[in-house]
């Protein structure tokens, strides 16, 4: 029963994606889509970059229009996963 509740709670898996902008009548995607991304180990260790920047030059983007961020945590934030992602032309 407790692993039931624990699954069901997020505490083990958790995975979550969120815009960044609150107008989404006028959102234009654009044609090309850059990801950046930081990892964190047993909350000690941390590597990547997650910046705006970052996402765009692996994209090859020059005009962001839109941004999202994706979180993903596993067993109480022993890993965790930092995504952002741009989209523009």
């Amino acid at each position: 029963m407790c692993l039931v509740a624990l699954l069901a709670s997020g505490c083990l898996y958790s995975k979550v994606q969120r815009p960044l902008d609150r107008d989404f009548n006028t959102t234009e995607l654009g044609t090309k889509e850059g990801r950046s991304t930081n990892h964190s180990i047993l909350w000690l260790v941390a590597w990547g970059d997650a910046g705006t920047r970052a996402a765009a030059d692996n994209g090859g983007i020059s005009v962001i229009r839109h941004a999202d961020q994706e979180f993903m945590v596993l067993l109480f934030g022993l890993y965790a996963r930092y995504t952002t992602v741009v989209y523009g032309d």
